[in-house]
Order: C-alpha cells, then structure tokens, then sequence
C-alpha cells in the first residue's frame, strides 16, 4: 500500500460501547472509522485478512480482575488475526509478508515501533497452513490444545481422555492430539451431526451428545474404568457429571466454561468438587499465555501431524465485514458454530 492509497484509505472498527450483563447485544458496539495513517517510527501497519472468534471475548468485556485486563469502554474490541503487513517502518517486517496478532476487530492494524518486542506479532508460513489454520490448530486454540492437555493434563497412553466442547476449536485438537499420544478419546458435543463428525472424522473413540441425550449415562457407558483427564471447555453440570467418574490421581484441566458465560447470576462452581479429595485428584486452570515463548515448538509439531494427515482442522468461516463481528460471535454462544469460529474480513 502506498502512501497515496494511506492518504484515502479508511479503517473501519468495532469497539466497546457497554459493558453487557448476559448475552451481548447490539448497544454493547460502536461502529467506527478513522483515516489510515502510515506507520510510526520502528513500525508496521497490517491489513486484517482474517479475526478468530473466541468464548474468552465474553470474559474480556466484563470488568473486573483476571488473567488479562478487560477490554475498555471505547477501546477496540480485542481479537486476534491473521493479516498481512502493508506498510512498515521495520527492519524486522517486510511488505507483503503473513502475520498474526493481536490486531482488534478493525481492517488495519498499527502496531508502534515501542510495542512490537511485547505485541507479539509473528511472521507466519501459508505453506504450512492456510490462513484459516493459523487462527486455528496453528494459532491460539491450537496452542491452548497442546499445552493444556500436556502440560497440565499429561495424558499417558492407554489412558481415557474425555473433551468437552469437542467440535469446537480447541476440543477438536485436544482430541486428536490425545489420540496421536495413544490415548482413548470421548468427546462431549451439542449434536448428532457434531458426535458423528469427531468420532467419523477425527477418530475419537466415542462422544456423547449432551443436547439429546444423558452426559452421566454416556460417560458409564464409554468410561467404564472411569476418566483419567478431563479436558474442561463447559463448565457447569457437565463438569459435575465428569468429576463423579474420575480416576484415582486423574487430571481435570479448566480450560473455559461457557456454559457460564452469559450468567446473569453467580457463576456455578463445581458441586462434586469432593471427588477430587476421595481420588486424590487435581484441578488446575491453565492460561495459553503463560507458554508464549514456546510457541514455536508446539506450531512445529502440529503443523507436523496437519502435514503428514493425522490432525485436521476445521473452521466455520463466515465471510463479511467487521460490522458483522457482533452477530457472528452470538453463534458461539447458541453452538450455531461447527468448528474454529472465523470472521474473513478479505482474501491472503
């Protein structure tokens, strides 16, 4: 782009307007726009090709204390991207590569010579993946996926794995990863349709469709000898109903609870939370910022498994604008979603 087309050009935003209380609606969003502006000294100015649509957005527009400050009231609502670099004042971009970031619903992005050792803008292959798989099993679920399950479930092989959540981006990849490191797979999903896909398609062992059938029921079914890591994307009374079949030392990863999301009343906590005391179990959070810095070695090997067929990934990609953003993320909470959730803003 240059400087010619940045003296005309327009960026189009989504930023917060209110905080929401449930669901978000239509007067939680401002539509804005401003004239681009070339790079500051030191750095880059990125078009926003593609934005992943995440359950964590919930959480970031509410106030209060958590792992990650919320999002302000004006501020561009935050979102990760996948983009390509169109101006650059930086030795360390150049023009026309792929990147992926923190870039914010917006169509452009500006990330300051001063912001980006710590914004974490990185250079992306498209040979490894699409632009879609970056927002995908190569971008944040994917890494939340490798890290959660191995860093904090450490499956062994043999041992029983169960996924809620399991259709969607991060379940689809805890899954088959569990699969790839010899373990048995049960996925917890909304649906036959989404059962029949990541037990067909991904090769889970079985899953259990909480929307037509008895997730306590299912679990004895296909747990006989109990749960040895529960890999947590719900919340709520699924979580409860895991925790009656676990194993004695058995790991429970609290990954997202969007079963808990939208409450308008307190968050329900576990109620069977002393099956953790009488097997002598373990609950621990876990936050994919916390393994940033190795990034790169997870990336390695599941582009390794994307390459050689045995990870697949999948993405619902709806395509539009950002004035779509506020509509598009309400289908993460009806689990309208079949798959990693994207909003294509323009083509690599």
């Amino acid at each position: 782009m240059s400087t010619t087309d940045l003296s005309t050009a327009v960026n189009h935003q989504v930023r917060l307007a209110a905080r929401p209380v449930g669901l978000p609606t239509d007067a939680c969003w401002q539509l804005t726009q401003e004239p681009l502006t070339p790079p500051t000294p030191g750095g880059v100015l990125v078009k926003v090709l593609a934005l992943s649509l995440d359950p964590a957005m919930r959480g970031w527009m509410n106030e209060g204390r958590s792992y990650i400050p919320p999002v302000g009231i004006g501020e561009v609502m935050r979102a990760g991207g996948v983009g390509v670099v169109v101006a650059s004042d930086s030795p360390a971009f150049a023009i026309g590569q792929h990147v992926s970031g923190g870039f914010g619903v917006q169509e452009y992005a500006h990330i300051g010579g001063d912001q980006l050792r710590h914004s974490g803008l990185s250079r992306i292959d498209l040979r490894a993946g699409s632009v879609t798989q970056w927002l995908n099993v190569l971008g944040m679920p994917g890494m939340t996926a490798y890290f959660g399950l191995l860093e904090v479930g450490h499956p062994q092989p043999g041992q029983t794995v169960v996924v809620s959540g399991a259709a969607g981006a991060v379940g689809q990849t805890v899954g088959q990863l569990a699969r790839i490191k010899g373990c048995r797979v049960v996925g917890i999903a909304g649906g036959r349709d989404k059962c029949d896909w990541v037990v067909r398609e991904l090769g889970f062992d079985a899953c259990i469709d909480y929307k037509g059938g008895d997730v306590k029921a299912g679990l004895k079914e296909h747990c006989p000898k109990g749960v040895d890591v529960y890999f947590d994307n719900v919340g709520g009374d699924i979580l409860d109903d895991v925790l009656t079949r676990i194993t004695r030392h058995a790991r429970i990863v609290i990954c997202g609870a969007i079963s808990q999301y939208n409450n308008t009343t307190p968050v329900q906590g576990p109620k069977n939370y002393l099956s953790l005391l009488v097997n002598r179990a373990r609950m621990e959070g876990m936050v994919v910022f916390d393994y940033a810095d190795r990034y790169p070695q997870a990336v390695t090997e599941l582009a390794g498994y994307l390459r050689d067929g045995r990870l697949k990934s999948r993405e619902d990609v709806v395509r539009g604008g950002v004035q779509d953003f506020p509509a598009t993320l309400l289908k993460l909470f009806s689990g309208a979603n079949f798959g990693k959730l994207v909003l294509q803003l323009a083509d690599a």
